[in-house]
């Protein structure tokens, strides 16, 4: 199931969303809310209306989505994405149904799907150890990042200026890449502290791109100062695994965390 929170008033659930045979993987709103998609172990993708709780699709390639992304352009928000547990990234039409192109280049199991560059791009991380980046609509990578040094990266954010994103390496960091057309990575923006290897915890940044937020192993959650990237603070959310948080988008000292002992919490 997915579940709809209030965070405002008395903190209770609002809705239930049933319709998938197995756990949810990933969901993505609509940009007006209206909306939205989610992936699941069935193997099935659906899109969702946020008010009635009506499935408006269901769309499904046979392999496991791992995570879903409706295109940000707000002429594109009938364009589905997900990345699957046999290495491509499927994109779909949500008006007709029909599975519009794919991108086929990883050789893992597709964790994550960013949009940069103004949405014209597209950052792809894989069970493969490597980051891709492509043109939207365009089934060729445009770069390939691999070292030998590099860790699987189950979690991407970019950051609110557009030019830098952020990656959950399984090697217990948090590395950082250029958007731009080099697509380097900046070894001087490297944040450490936590221990998150073996788990795709969430890592993001604050609204004003100040702090870089992250779950970890031991149910902590880290704040870096972007400028400086030492440990701002570190709180003890979880009594598991602290696997997701979200800063609020108005309230800016507000975060919300989640965590493997099945619970969500909101922090001040």
């Amino acid at each position: 199931t997915v579940k709809i929170w209030d965070v405002y008033g008395d903190k209770r659930c609002m809705r239930s969303y049933m319709g998938h045979a197995q756990a949810v993987r990933d969901i993505c709103f609509s940009n007006d809310g209206t909306r939205f998609a989610s992936c699941s172990w069935d193997k099935k993708m659906k899109l969702w209306d946020t008010e009635t709780g009506k499935v408006l699709g269901t769309y499904s390639t046979g392999r496991v989505p791992l995570c879903v992304k409706i295109h940000p352009n707000e002429n594109m928000q009938h364009v589905l994405l997900a990345g699957t547990s046999d290495n491509k990234v499927v994109e779909f039409d949500t008006n007709t149904g029909e599975q519009i192109q794919q991108y086929t280049e990883h050789m893992g199991a597709v964790n994550t799907i960013t949009f940069i560059d103004d949405n014209r791009r597209f950052v792809t991380s894989s069970d493969d150890k490597t980051v891709r980046v492509w043109e939207y609509g365009i089934p060729v990578q445009i770069k390939y990042i691999a070292e030998p040094d590099m860790h699987s990266m189950p979690s991407v954010a970019v950051h609110p200026n557009q030019k830098w994103f952020v990656a959950q390496s399984l090697d217990n960091t948090v590395v950082t890449y250029s958007t731009k057309d080099r697509f380097r990575m900046n070894r001087k923006k490297t944040f450490k502290g936590h221990r998150n290897s073996g788990y795709a915890c969430q890592v993001n940044f604050s609204h004003d791109g100040q702090f870089v937020v992250s779950g970890d192993a031991e149910g902590r959650c880290f704040f870096w100062d972007w400028k400086t990237t030492r440990v701002f603070r570190s709180i003890k959310a979880h009594d598991n695994v602290c696997v997701g948080c979200e800063w609020h988008p108005y309230e800016t000292s507000k975060v919300a965390t989640c965590g493997w002992d099945g619970l969500i919490k909101y922090w001040d």
